[in-house]
């Protein structure tokens, strides 16, 4: 009898068709020389598909920057390099996340007088259409010279100007040429310090010097598109505080300024004053710095006849009663501010006193901080009397404020209350945010 044979293939892959198809090569050619030869555009929306997915991530920006706009490659580009990548915080474009974070490790591990600034310079082109913020936490100073450098130094000088060679040879990056260039600029974070520098600390590491701050005063003049400027932790004093006020008078966009835990004192204050009622700032933040009653009284004179400012935080000052009473009788005429956090400022019993009436008349603030204060039991009962008319006021921290158990546990009844009221009017009306 004739045996029938099969043949089994051990690949179970295997096909006749052993030759690709002259389209799946030039694909390929397209792919592997992508650096030299960019074409894209000239695709068939399939075969671009096909390109896109396997391209290199790590092709130079100067190729790919300006030609692909597919998000799906910039999303590798994105994930490829960092763990985290939250995408709702770059207006939900993953190359506007990789651009703006490229450009901040540049600037955080910029060395004056050792970096190239062409490295900056150069990426200008390539990134300025897709930076619409930075957030840079740490802008490094140049590197000290070395010991025996130094000691060289020191025995051709022993005049004691050691102090002011330190501060002529602190100086950061000059940001001014970069964030001119960035039209789309909205928001920039700050901060004139060194991170993790663990045993190698000294005090010169965070030194934000006045040709720093003039640098970046006249650099902010330019950027008619900024919105939120925050400088934070970065030593601005008075002088410097009010350099950068100066260039900041009438700047046709910035709604936010956050200058927070820095050494601000009254003067510098007063020029916040000034600035308040000429910008369209809505959000102020001056908490941990070295404001005291004259300061306070400055942004109460102003807040006064304001219209724009909704959030003002002096957490961490010492305000003490006379300024605590100055902001309360702003707030008397005051129509438009919502939020006051004042938090840590000394404040007592005649503060309270003269924010009882404030409740009762004001009908825009929504928001009140007073903890960490010595209000007292007698300033506790002053606020509740205050509040028992007022269905605006949906939060009222007491922590730490000495106000009395019975007082805080009324207090928090009538803000539930308050609360509520809110979600029910949100709910009615859409348009409104719930507070």
């Amino acid at each position: 009898s004739h045996c029938v044979q099969r043949v089994i293939a051990e690949d179970p892959e295997w096909s006749l068709v052993v030759v690709p198809q002259l389209t799946e090569l030039c694909l390929q050619h397209i792919i592997q020389n992508f650096e030299k030869n960019p074409i894209i555009d000239r695709l068939l929306p399939e075969h671009q598909r096909k390109v896109l997915d396997k391209l290199s991530t790590g092709l130079p920006l100067s190729v790919t920057a300006n030609l692909i706009h597919d998000e799906d490659y910039w999303k590798r580009c994105c994930t490829q390099r960092w763990k985290v990548c939250d995408i709702s915080n770059y207006g939900n474009s993953w190359k506007r996340m990789f651009f703006e974070r490229h450009l901040e490790n540049i600037l955080k591990c910029f060395i004056p007088n050792v970096t190239d600034p062409n490295q900056v310079l150069e990426l200008i082109p390539l990134c300025k259409e897709y930076v619409w913020k930075l957030e840079i936490d740490q802008l490094l100073p140049p590197l000290k010279l070395d010991q025996k450098e130094e000691e060289e130094e020191e025995d051709f000088d022993d005049s004691g100007s050691d102090l002011e060679l330190s501060e002529d040879s602190m100086h950061h990056y000059d940001l001014g040429v970069l964030i001119t260039a960035l039209p789309h600029l909205e928001e920039l974070d700050l901060t004139y310090g060194v991170k993790d520098c663990g045993m190698n600390f000294e005090w010169n590491l965070f030194n934000f010097t006045y040709q720093d701050c003039s640098n970046l005063a006249v650099a902010l003049k330019k950027c008619h598109n900024l919105k939120i400027f925050k400088l934070t932790r970065s030593q601005v004093d008075d002088d410097k505080a009010r350099l950068l006020i100066r260039n900041l008078l009438d700047h046709p966009s910035l709604m936010e300024l956050n200058l927070s835990h820095n050494l601000i004192g009254d003067k510098g204050t007063r020029a916040v004053g000034k600035l308040i009622n000429h910008s369209k700032l809505e959000i102020l933040d001056l908490c941990n710095n070295q404001i005291r009653h004259l300061g306070a009284q400055a942004l109460a004179q102003a807040l006064a006849t304001n219209s724009t400012l909704t959030s003002l935080n002096l957490r961490l000052n010492c305000v003490e009663d006379e300024g605590g009473q100055a902001i309360g009788r702003a707030l008397l005429t005051n129509t438009t501010l919502k939020s006051i956090h004042l938090g840590s400022n000394e404040l007592s019993e005649p503060t309270a006193t003269l924010f009882s009436q404030v409740l009762a008349q004001n009908s825009t603030l929504t928001s009140i901080n007073f903890s960490c204060n010595h209000i007292g039991l007698d300033g506790g009962k002053q606020l509740l009397e205050g509040l028992m008319d007022n269905n605006i006021l949906t939060e009222c921290d007491l922590r730490l404020a000495e106000v009395g158990q019975e007082s805080e546990y009324l207090i928090n009844q009538i803000l539930r209350a308050n609360q509520e009221r809110a979600r029910l009017k949100a709910l009615q009306n859409p348009s409104v945010k719930p507070l």
